[in-house]
């Protein structure tokens, strides 16, 4: 019988298990304060994107060069139903 990938890998020793831990601790704690910080931002980043939209659909954007062209209301997508706030990946 084929060994698994598992048990072919060395044990990993105390001190490197000890650290390991330590940093994925300091990795959530890093994670939680972004996730924070992007949920506070969330009425800002609203106001943003209706100013984006209003911009594309007035005053339209550039495609190339100089060449502008103005999105139309019907060409903007609509809000999922369901979703409160928009999802940050990062």
């Amino acid at each position: 019988m084929a060994k698994r990938v598992q048990d072919l890998k060395p044990a990993r020793k105390a001190d490197a298990q000890a650290w390991m831990k330590e940093n994925v601790a300091e990795q959530k704690k890093r994670y939680a304060a972004i996730v924070k910080e992007q949920e506070e931002l969330g009425p800002e980043r609203e106001k943003w994107v209706a100013g984006f939209l209003k911009i594309i659909q007035t005053k339209g954007f550039n495609v190339t060069g100089d060449v502008r062209r103005i999105i139309k209301p019907g060409e903007i997508p609509k809000k999922p139903k369901g979703m409160k706030k928009h999802q940050v990946v990062f």
